[in-house]
């Protein structure tokens, strides 16, 4: 990455803090002299708060997005000869989590205009998995990518049919909505991720758990502290997975502004689209009408893709590649992973395909007239 002083980076998670910092500075100091650092009231007023955004009833801290997707299935008793079936383009986390909680990963493919799980893939997926009979399909982790919603009614339609749990991954989707309600309050629970280039971030890594059902909830919070369902007693075999009071207390401090600059992301994505409708090469983000996209990334889609990232950079302007190999072909995962039956070749085809721009709140006019100036002066046919 350039590090010229007129650079445009394409996250900004200082420029978040540089937005709020009187008032981060000033909690952090309190906290700091308070002398409670783990567990304490910031934490428990943020899972208040949290969960009052998100429209659910219990929000639980944890220590990051993937402890929070193994504790979800934890919580639901899914774990060894388990079938759970999620996508293989995402971040690495989502496996992770359900390795760790002993499942079986199986991966399945995207549908194109959302990147988000395709329901005939997965439908296909379930169906292989019972034919096969070696693992009982047990959850679906539905991952809400880029900021945007997948397909909730059809993905939720064939968990009741076939008696899966559905656990929503909104790491990048905070606030995001579908029919109107907030995702996250769809399944039986959802995961959440606060890594500082988030929507919503701390400045350091947190997640939480969230869910409507009161047993799941304070399972939920016994597993993130040892199993305790009284201190130093445990009821379950849990981990540490606490999300400390000075991440606690950044994230009350941000969620204040997260739906305004929810707004300002969607406005920076309406003069990104403007641009965009007359480039023949390019293919810019969906959103469905019964969705609201927070753009946690805009990504696009281009034949020409080195090309063009070699073009932004020299116009001092950062991309990135979200993600450049699906998991099922990384080492840790390749020949070993199930899949659909049918292969992900959508997946596999976008991989080599999409590339993020610039996408923070805190992107200033000049800035964004930047980006603008280098997409509508772009041609394929001579990079």
């Amino acid at each position: 990455m350039s590090m010229e002083p007129n650079y445009i980076p394409q996250a900004n998670p200082k420029a978040a803090y540089l937005s709020q910092k009187e008032e981060i500075d000033k909690t952090v100091y309190d906290i700091l002299n308070k002398g409670w650092y783990i567990l304490g009231k910031q934490v428990s007023t943020f899972e208040q708060n949290f969960a009052n955004f998100i429209g659910a009833r219990y929000a639980i801290g944890v220590a990051n997005g993937t402890d929070a997707v193994e504790l979800c299935l934890r919580v639901l008793e899914i774990g060894k000869n388990d079938a759970v079936f999620t996508v293989s383009h995402t971040a690495v986390a989502t496996i992770s989590g359900i390795e760790r909680s002993g499942a079986t990963p199986v991966l399945v493919d995207i549908d194109q205009d959302t990147y988000t799980m395709d329901p005939q893939s997965l439908e296909e997926a379930i169906q292989e998995e019972n034919r096969k009979g070696l693992l009982k399909p047990s959850a679906i982790v539905l991952v809400h990518l880029y900021g945007h919603p997948a397909d909730i009614t059809a993905i939720k339609s064939i968990a009741d049919k076939y008696n899966l749990r559905l656990i929503e991954d909104c790491a990048q989707a905070h606030g995001a909505q579908y029919n109107g309600q907030t995702v996250g309050t769809f399944g039986d629970m959802a995961a959440f991720s606060f890594y500082p280039t988030k929507n919503l971030g701390a400045f350091g890594d947190g997640g939480a758990v969230i869910t409507n059902n009161r047993a799941f909830a304070e399972k939920a919070k016994a597993l993130r502290e040892y199993g305790w369902t009284e201190r130093y007693i445990s009821t379950y075999s849990g981990i540490n997975s606490r999300l400390d009071e000075l991440q606690a207390a950044i994230l009350n401090v941000r969620l204040k502004m997260l739906g305004d600059e929810n707004e300002k992301r969607r406005k920076i994505a309406d003069k990104y689209n403007a641009i965009l409708k007359s480039k023949n090469d390019i293919i810019f983000p969906k959103e469905k009408s019964n969705c609201k996209h927070v753009y946690h990334l805009y990504v696009l889609r281009m034949n020409q893709r080195d090309a063009f990232r070699e073009y932004m950079n020299q116009n001092q302007i950062g991309t990135a590649v979200h993600y450049p190999y699906p998991i099922h072909l990384q080492a840790a995962y390749k020949n070993r992973i199930q899949l659909s039956p049918g292969g992900l070749p959508k997946t596999e085809d976008i991989s080599k395909k999409i590339v993020s721009l610039p996408m923070y709140p805190q992107l200033d006019d000049i800035e964004i007239d930047r980006v603008l100036d280098a997409l509508d002066k772009w041609d394929y046919r001579g990079n």
